[in-house]
């Protein structure tokens, strides 16, 4: 394992250990929030040991939950109760390792995320906004109470110790065809109109990869295409609380091609929507974050059948407009201006990422094998009196591997 979260309470009395903060959603099943706890009972008292996962939607900063008003509504929670133990999950390799990396005294825990549970979004505060983001968010908190969920029982601060998970989604490994989009758009004083067609190879994109658009026009009227214009909105729709729904633009770029009448163009242009570009872009939907982790501009929402939206919390949407500025010619050019402009949808998801391979390999020299790979070898070699051992590092670009008896 590459590393491991760790939390401790104020009192030292919990600590929380976690193998990994991504869970991933595959459609049918979420990944299991396997995690240990290890436990110093000496101020304990009569209290007990609680572990929580919680999914929520804060839309306020924690400054403004006063006079008993509170920005956060929980979308779904779970408890288990540790200590004393009456919570004995089956030991995943997950928590064998966490075990062994807490020491004595450590109990272990499972929780498992219904499918139908949003993934992690989070709302991009102000340059001027303090506290944690808008958003919905998943909390792994332990804690010490008499009872797991009396709303009059308080909890002191300091015999709690939480870590913020995410939910995610990778993009389904078959895309869809691209979509296409075309208008005719006769203009006054002309007899003919302009043709606009608009398309792309497929219909979801990675974040960070660049996007080409296919454009094609016809100008049969007697005005002038001056320029394009392409831009890419974020649509956000909280559907949690309210009927919000707001755009804003992530991508806007210009293109200087001029079409005179009776004139055509066919050509493809790449655009890229960062949130590099978009950082003081307040509200803006971005995917889950973590403390002190930077992120992206949220992924697309993949809506399931027979899920209800309220339970989403946020949806997120994408959609590229192809603008054309059209003016006249003469002195009235640019008051008889107009637009001709079409819309296509736009997936933005992350890549499922590659399998690491770690493999170690022992050879002994009554049992010599034979070990295929891809590329030069990108491993060590260690050799002892009865065995060669050879190391594949991680990210080893593995082909094919099987060990076969040589003589």
């Amino acid at each position: 394992m590459a590393k491991v979260f760790k939390k401790t309470s104020g009192n030292g009395g919990l600590t929380l250990y976690l193998g990994k903060r991504d869970y991933v959603d595959h459609v049918s099943s979420v990944d299991k929030v396997d995690g240990v706890v290890k436990l110093d009972p000496a101020d304990f008292g009569d209290r007990k040991v609680f572990v929580q996962l919680a999914c929520a939607f804060r839309y306020g900063s924690d400054d403004l939950d006063v006079m008993g008003l509170c920005f956060r509504k929980d979308i779904w929670i779970q408890h288990v109760q540790i200590y004393p133990e009456n919570h004995k999950p089956a030991l995943s390799a997950m928590h064998e390792t966490l075990l062994k990396k807490a020491g004595d005294n450590a109990h272990p825990f499972t929780f498992e995320i219904p499918n139908n549970l949003p993934c992690s979004v989070s709302l991009q505060p102000g340059p001027d906004d303090k506290g944690k983001a808008c958003g919905v968010d998943f909390e792994v908190k332990t804690y010490l109470a008499k009872e797991k969920s009396n709303p009059d029982e308080k909890i002191e601060k300091k015999d709690t110790a939480r870590l913020v998970i995410r939910k995610i989604q990778y993009a389904p490994s078959q895309v869809g065809a691209g979509p296409k989009a075309e208008i005719c758009k006769s203009f006054m004083m002309s007899d003919k109109p302009v043709h606009l067609e608009a398309s792309m190879e497929k219909d979801l994109y990675f974040h960070g990869e660049a996007i080409p658009i296919k454009i094609k026009i016809k100008n049969e009227s007697n005005k002038t295409v001056k320029k394009i214009k392409i831009t890419v909105d974020q649509t956000t729709d909280i559907v949690l609380y309210s009927a919000d729904k707001y755009t804003k633009t992530v991508f806007n770029q210009e293109f200087a091609e001029t079409v005179d009448s009776n004139g055509t163009y066919e050509n493809s242009v790449s655009i890229t929507p960062l949130l590099s570009e978009n950082k003081e872009k307040r509200g803006l939907a971005l995917d889950g974050r973590l403390k002190d982790e930077d992120t992206n501009l949220a992924s697309t929402t993949m809506l399931r059948q027979g899920v209800e939206k309220e339970v989403l919390g946020i949806l997120v949407s994408y959609k590229i407009k192809i603008n054309l500025m059209v003016a006249g010619g003469g002195l009235l050019g640019g008051l008889t201006a107009s637009d001709v402009t079409v819309e296509l949808p736009v997936m933005l998801m992350h890549p499922k990422p590659e399998v690491h391979v770690l493999a170690v390999l022992m050879i002994l020299p009554s049992h010599p094998v034979i070990f295929f790979l891809s590329h030069q070898p990108p491993f060590r070699t260690e050799q002892s009196k009865d065995y060669t051992s050879v190391v594949l590092k991680e990210n080893s670009p593995i082909e094919k591997r099987g060990c076969y008896p040589g003589s």
